[in-house]
């Protein structure tokens, strides 16, 4: 049925920027945890949260990863905090084709927050429990609103892999990947 009302759970992270002192262990403990294997490096460019950093005028405004945009977007507004400026993006969560913040650096794949919901021992994302300044709090509400379809995290995957190699490497790269699982 189209329009139906659904309630659902919205996960956030809210970011309070005057708690904020620029650690960066939001980074660190996110890059840890979606390393291959788990917990096995450290590389903050695949961090899904990142900190604009102004260290000199100490202004640090925590980033987590959004959706993924597929143009470049329009608003290059500009917004000034404590006398300094800065450009609309610095602040926006999506992985766009403009800039490299959040992308895969080795594949250029889109990253998105997942809230560490992969590990479901754990209560709230790590980049929170690892924030030491209350600069970063978990929340959970419950929302109604309308079922929408969203494409499935592969499916954009796919779609990138596929514009930057083509169709045919990658499914190459599938037929391989299938045989070495069997093995």
């Amino acid at each position: 049925m189209q329009g139906e009302k659904k309630k659902k759970i919205v996960k956030t992270i809210k970011v309070d920027v005057d708690k904020c002192n620029g650690c960066r262990a939001c980074e660190v403990a996110c890059s840890a945890f979606h390393a291959t294997p788990q917990y096995s490096s450290n590389n903050p460019a695949r961090s899904r949260i990142r900190v604009i950093r102004e260290p000199l005028r100490d202004i640090y405004v925590p980033v987590y990863a959004g959706e993924q945009a597929r143009a470049e977007c329009l608003g290059r507004d500009k917004y000034v905090i404590d006398g300094k400026e800065y450009e609309e993006c610095a602040f926006c969560r999506a992985s766009c084709p403009s800039r490299d913040l959040f992308k895969e650096p080795d594949s250029g794949l889109p990253l998105k927050c997942d809230m560490c919901e992969s590990d479901a021992t754990l209560e709230k994302p790590l980049c929170v429990q690892w924030c030491l300044v209350d600069a970063l709090t978990y929340e959970e509400r419950e929302e109604e609103g309308e079922e929408e379809a969203q494409p499935e995290d592969v499916e954009i995957g796919l779609e990138s892999l596929v514009d930057k190699y083509g169709l045919e490497k990658v499914l190459d790269s599938v037929a391989r990947m299938s045989l070495s699982k069997k093995d």
